[in-house]
């Protein structure tokens, strides 16, 4: 179980960066989120869900 919590917190924090990035035009390309700051703060926010993610995780390895 936090084997898998883990990861998907991983997904979280890449996919929330690549958002971030996009969405402020760090990160170029073809896509319709390039230069949208609504993808800037829809990438914060799985960032923030996938360390809450990882922090539960870790905070439940300790305790069991």
């Amino acid at each position: 179980m936090q084997r898998s919590a883990y990861i998907a917190a991983g997904l979280l924090i890449v996919v929330g960066a690549i958002f971030v990035g996009q969405g402020l035009g760090i990160l170029r390309g073809s896509s319709f989120m390039v230069g949208d700051p609504r993808w800037a703060v829809i990438g914060a926010v799985l960032i923030v869900l996938g360390a809450l993610l990882a922090w539960r995780a870790n905070a439940q390895r300790r305790v069991g």
